[in-house]
């Protein structure tokens, strides 16, 4: 067990570096792992990727559910990685603590908010990372580094101790860098489950949205769960609606949440943000109580649509992101470009509430790219245990 290792990524907040032993006995004893800046530690500051945040925040007296269940079951912490400015952005570049490296593709961007947390595990620095994913803040830096995420069912997992976004849409989520370690977190902290998938789903809609690089490895995961379950049912999601429509009921509803959590401390505080994420906040801060209302009556009717596609037996195949990860220097608008086509996807699983696993695959010069599986709600532990098996089999 290596808790004693150089940060060679940048990917640990200043001063998070530290130690504290799992139980000398559990399921998860002898791997180490680390905890976006987003979860309480006791006696640890949460900084929430702020600095103004870390300042005005008191150290925790009580760790984060999640921290102390990992513990008990012997895995070892060994720090708080780095976090987009309270989770606002899916790009993975902080202003005041940097833009994590991306060891499987040094010029591009770990993608975020879960960025410190891909980074981590993407140069094997532990063996996996607490995330979190409320947009897709932990499916797109699986995507773009190559490496395992889930999320989880809205509510599965206790969000005590978990700086919130956008609490309807907030989802706890771990990343890891092989699929033994990912399943083993899995049983840990996902409850058993009946689910076996017996009805195949396509949402042409998602994969419509993602470049052709996903292309090959989407047909792949396709065509081998056809063979376990008989012919994909191609469909589109959002039908009518469309899913840039959807994105849009997203962001409505979950600013107007995200500025009800913290709007009093940002207009007290006056915290200083990088232009993209303060824009986000001021976006929030003009959302109407009648547009936020709307918007979450729509959700509602999305969350049942949704569904309804999967039942109890149904599994869908899309793409984790649109595209490969961007470029580090790449232009600020088109980066934009890429994380609303983005969003356009992750909202499925956001607005339904349902689980979501990332497989990594890679495009034919070798860049990370994730294809994902959705499941219905509760669904999590089937859906990392078949994701393993799809992986294994397509090697």
């Amino acid at each position: 067990m290596k808790t004693d290792f150089i940060d060679s990524v940048g990917a640990f907040v200043p001063g998070g570096r530290f130690v504290i032993p799992g139980a000398p006995s559990g399921r998860l004893r002898g791997l180490t792992f680390a905890a976006k800046d987003l979860f309480d530690v006791a006696g640890h500051p949460t900084g929430a990727g702020n600095p103004t945040w870390l300042a005005t925040h008191e150290a925790p007296k009580r760790s984060s559910p999640i921290i102390e269940k990992l513990l008990a079951e012997g895995a070892t912490l060994v720090g708080k990685t780095i976090t987009d400015e309270l989770a606002y952005s899916l790009h993975g570049d902080n202003m005041h603590y940097g833009a994590p490296l991306n060891a499987r593709a040094l010029l591009r961007v770990t993608g975020g908010s879960s960025s410190g947390s891909a980074a981590a595990v993407g140069a094997q620095l532990v063996d996996f990372a607490l995330g979190t994913d409320t947009g897709g803040s932990t499916r797109v830096p699986a995507s773009y580094c190559g490496i395992w995420g889930l999320r989880t069912t809205h509510g599965s997992l206790s969000a005590q101790g978990l700086v919130p976004l956008h609490p309807s849409y907030d989802t706890p989520t771990w990343l890891a860098h092989d699929p033994v370690t990912f399943v083993r977190v899995a049983e840990v902290l996902s409850p058993e489950t009946s689910y076996v998938p017996t009805r195949l789903l396509h949402f042409t809609d998602a994969s419509a949205l993602a470049d052709d690089v996903f292309a090959p490895a989407l047909a792949s995961v396709l065509d081998l769960l056809a063979g376990m379950l008989g012919k994909a049912r191609p469909c589109e999601a959002a039908a009518g609606a469309g899913l840039a429509h959807w994105r849009s009921i997203y962001a409505t509803s979950g600013a107007a949440e995200g500025w009800k959590a913290h709007g009093a401390w940002i207009d007290q505080a006056k915290p200083d943000f990088a232009p993209a994420v303060a824009s986000r906040w001021e976006n929030a801060r003009g959302v109407s109580a009648a547009a936020a209302e709307a918007a979450r009556a729509d959700a509602k009717v999305i969350r049942q649509r949704v569904r309804a596609h999967l039942g109890e037996d149904g599994i869908a195949v899309l793409p984790s992101a649109a595209s490969l990860a961007p470029f580090r220097n790449a232009d600020p608008a088109a980066v934009d470009a890429v994380r609303l086509r983005t969003m356009a996807i992750t909202c499925i699983a956001g607005l339904s509430g349902l689980p979501q696993v990332s497989i990594p695959f890679a495009a034919p010069d070798g860049a990370p790219l994730g294809i994902s599986l959705l499941g219905p709600a509760g669904s999590d532990l089937a859906l990392a245990r078949l994701a393993m098996d799809i992986r294994a089999q397509l090697a």
